[in-house]
């Protein structure tokens, strides 16, 4: 066991080695640079831009340097905590990304364990009720949840929470808690806020999470060990969720490591709806200005989870399902 871990390990470091490789390069692939943003927000402010200040922003920015020193010295600093510097807000990338990480691993993990606590017991009633009324309205929620856009959904919770139960939309806290040190009462105007864009971002896992679990109980149901457990006298609810929901989690538990990063780069649009200060707005916002380091170390974060969350969904196969041995 300890021979399948190190080893995955090894495979891990290398994946996300020609992560950061490939993804520094798509980034500095296209025309322009960061420098040219510089300028030109200079110049739209009515500034004149001398040789001799361009000359300065290149050697502060360092893009006279080739892209190999650039790579190197950006993932080098990564040992020792230093991400690069933002060419765009003038903050270096660490901060930028530390101040934003909780709320957005805060909205992943709420919306995830909503996601699974939802879809579990919905799919199994589903599947057990089977063209009865509560399955096709379950049905038909399940292809609104997946058909509607993030976005649109963000905006219709929004309205209706505004004109319906009077709750302050947008943003995270309130005007007078934005800026005031943590306390009993701005953790708690924090929940009043954070309910809405849980709901926005957990609606459509729920809703493929419910329909996948429903499809795999009913092909589990029709298995022949199940038939026998019937046979034998066991109880139809131990029958259900010791042996069918126990093997209809496999495709549940496979996605766990595609998930959790999807749903932080995913919240990306409805930050933006909701004015939400997470790291799915600053990526967006960094790849369309060429903020090449904060746009590299995001996406390598994200790779990692990726990784990290693929080798955690196969421990936990190995749990539910005694019949797979890692490193078959």
């Amino acid at each position: 066991m300890l021979i399948v871990v190190a080893r995955r390990a090894v495979y891990m470091i290398v994946t996300l080695a020609v992560v950061s490789v490939l993804s520094f390069a798509i980034i500095a692939a296209p025309p322009g640079s960061a420098l040219s943003q510089k300028i030109s927000q200079l110049q739209s402010q009515g500034g004149e831009v001398t040789e001799a200040q361009i000359a300065a922003l290149k050697e502060q920015y360092g893009v006279d340097e080739s892209w190999f020193t650039q790579y190197g010295k950006w993932i080098s600093g990564f040992w020792h905590g230093d991400f690069g510097f933002s060419f765009t807000l003038n903050e270096p990338v660490g901060s930028l990304i530390w101040s934003r990480l909780g709320l957005s691993l805060l909205l992943s993990i709420g919306a995830l364990l909503i996601a699974w606590g939802l879809s579990i017991p919905l799919g199994v009633y589903s599947a057990t009720h089977r063209r009865s009324l509560p399955d096709n309205v379950i049905t038909v929620i399940q292809f609104v949840g997946v058909a509607i856009p993030e976005f649109l959904f963000a905006l219709v919770v929004m309205t209706l929470a505004a004109n319906y139960l009077g709750a302050d939309v947008g943003g995270l806290f309130s005007s007078q808690y934005e800026n005031a040190p943590w306390s009993w009462a701005k953790f708690t105007d924090l929940l009043e806020h954070l309910w809405i864009p849980l709901v926005v971002i957990a609606a459509g896992s729920t809703a493929w999470l419910t329909r996948v679990m429903r499809a795999n109980l009913l092909d589990v149901l029709n298995n022949q060990y199940v038939q026998t457990a019937r046979a034998k006298g066991v109880s139809e609810r131990k029958v259900i969720w010791k042996h069918a929901v126990r093997n209809s989690l496999h495709p549940l538990v496979m996605t766990f490591g595609t998930t959790f990063p999807v749903l932080i780069s995913g919240e990306a649009i409805v930050s933006i709806v909701l004015n939400l200060p997470t790291i799915g707005p600053l990526l967006v916002n960094s790849l369309l200005n060429k903020d090449m380091y904060v746009a590299g170390t995001i996406l390598l974060m994200l790779s990692a989870l990726l990784v990290i969350g693929n080798f955690v969904a196969d421990l936990l196969l190995t749990v539910i399902d005694p019949r797979i041995r890692v490193g078959e």
